[in-house]
C-alpha cells in the first residue's frame, strides 16, 4: 500500500472485539495474567501498551523498518539511542542541527566518555575525513535545521556501510511520506513525533524505528529499561495526527513554494532557503531520493528591526516553537530553537541575528501572503 493509505489505516485492525475503527486509548498502568506464568502479552505499561503499540508498529511500516519506539518527546528517543554507545566512541554529526539535540550532544553526554564531532554533512569528504578509528555512528538530517541543506542520504549511508558505522537519520522535517532513509541503506529513524507527524501542535513525542530486527531488541531493551515512553492518551493523539499526514503535508508544501517565491521577490528579503527552488543546494538530490521539499522556510530580511515587526506583527502567523503543524509558526533561531549553540558557531553557520525560520500550516495561502505582506508594511 502507499503511505497515504498506510497512515490512515493505523491502528483500524487493533479492535477485533468491537470492530472500533479507531485503536481505543488503553489508560492502565497495569495488566491481569491471566494464571500463574502466564500473560496476555501485556504486563507494565512501561514495557508495553496496546496504545502506544499501534503507534510503533503503525511507524515501523511506514519507514520500512523491523520494528518502532515511541518516546516521551524526541529528545528522549534520541537519548535513548545514545545507550548503544559507550565509552570512548564517537560519532559524526550534521554541524547545523536542531539546538537542543547540540545541547544534549555537548553538555550532557560528554560527561559519560562520548565524542561528537560536528561536519558539513551535505559533503562526502568532510564527513569522510572526520571519521576516526573510534567512530560508531553518524548522526545526520535529511534536512538541517534551520538552513534546510539536504544530506545525500543514499551516499552517506553507502559511507556508513563500508566504514561499519550505524547510519542514524533524523527525517523530522521530511517524514516517511516524503523520504524514506531505509531505501537509501540508512539503519535507525528518528522523529520528533510532535511535528508533521502529530501535526496538530497538540501533543509532545518521539519516535525511533529500526531497520534490523537484532539492533532493535537492543534499542527496546533500553526502552524498557529506561522507561521515557509516549502515553496511551498521547499516543492515540499522535495516531490520530498521522492518518491525515499526506493531505497536510500535500497542502502545506504547495503553500511553502507559494511563500517562498514570494519573500524571494521582496524588496526587504535578502536570502531565502527554500530547497523546493532549483538553484537550492541539494535540490537535485532531493528530488531523485525523495517525494518532495517540504514545507520550511527560512529567510533573512534587510535589516534587524524587521525581525521583531515580522515576529510580533503578523496576526495569522504565530510567534511560537515548534514547526509542523497545521497552524503557521515563525520562530527566531539564533534566540530560541539554537539559543544553546554558541554565539560565533551559530553565526559561522549562517544562524545569524536576521534570519527567520517559517513552518507553513494548511490556511489559505493568500492570506498568509497577506499577513507577511502587513507586517513588512507596518511602519514603526
Amino acid at each position: 500500500m502507499k503511505i497515504a493509505t498506510e497512515t490512515a489505516h493505523i491502528g483500524l485492525e487493533w479492535d477485533t472485539r468491537t470492530g472500533a475503527v479507531t485503536v481505543p486509548i488503553y489508560q492502565t498502568a497495569t495488566f491481569r495474567h491471566p494464571g500463574l506464568g502466564q500473560s496476555t502479552g501485556y504486563d507494565y505499561s512501561r514495557s508495553g501498551n496496546p496504545t502506544r503499540q499501534a503507534l510503533e508498529e503503525g511507524i515501523a511500516r511506514l519507514d520500512g523498518g523491523a520494528r518502532g519506539f515511541a518516546y516521551a518527546s524526541g529528545m528522549a528517543a534520541i537519548t535513548n539511542l545514545l545507550f548503544l554507545f559507550q565509552r570512548g566512541d564517537h560519532l559524526v554529526v550534521t554541524e547545523d542541527l536542531y539546538g537542543g539535540t547540540y545541547r544534549l550532544f555537548e553538555q550532557i553526554f560528554p560527561q559519560y566518555g562520548l565524542e561528537f564531532s560536528y561536519v558539513d554533512t551535505t559533503d562526502l569528504e568532510a564527513v569522510k575525513n572526520a571519521i576516526r578509528p573510534t567512530t560508531r555512528a553518524l548522526f545526520v538530517e535529511s534536512l538541517t535545521n534551520p538552513l534546510l541543506k539536504v544530506a545525500d542520504i543514499g551516499a552517506l549511508a553507502t559511507l556508513c556501510r563500508e566504514r561499519g558505522l550505524l547510519c542514524i537519520v533524523d527525517n523530522t522535517f521530511l517524514t516517511p511520506y516524503l523520504l524514506r532513509p531505509f531505501d537509501l541503506g540508512a539503519d535507525i529513524t528518528v522523529y520528533s513525533g510532535s511535528k508533521y507527524l502529530a501535526g496538530h501542535n497538540d501533543t509532545v513525542c518521539g519516535l525511533v524505528v529500526v531497520k534490523d530486527p537484532v539492533l532493535a531488541e537492543r534499542v527496546y531493551f533500553h526502552q524498557n529499561s529506561a522507561g521515557a515512553v509516549l502515553g496511551p492518551q498521547d499516543s492515540w493523539l499522535t495516531i490520530r495526527g498521522m492518518k491525515t499526514l499526506s493531505v497536510r503535508l500535500d497542502r502545506q508544501q504547495e503553500n511553502a513554494g507559494k511563500i517562498a517565491a514570494w519573500l524571494r521577490n521582496h524588496p526587504q528579503v535578502r536570502k531565502v532557503y527554500y530547497p523546493g527552488f532549483a538553484d537550492h543546494p541539494g535540490h537535485d538530490i532531493l528530488k531523485r531520493q525523495g517525494k518532495g521539499f517540504g514545507a520550511m522556510i527560512a529567510f533573512e530580511v534587510n535589516e534587524p528591526a524587521l525581525v521583531e515587526r515580522l515576529l510580533l506583527r503578523t496576526k495569522l502567523i504565530s510567534f511560537a516553537e515548534s514547526l509542523g503543524g497545521v497552524e503557521t509558526l515563525i520562530t527566531f533561531p539564533s534566540v530560541q530553537t539554537h539559543a544553546d549553540i554558541e554565539p560565533e558557531k551559530r553565526h559561522k553557520l549562517g544562524i545569524n541575528d536576521l534570519l527567520l525560520r517559517l513552518s507553513v500550516g494548511i490556511e489559505d495561502v493568500q492570506d498568509l501572503i497577506d499577513d507577511l505582506d502587513q507586517a513588512f508594511s507596518t511602519e514603526e
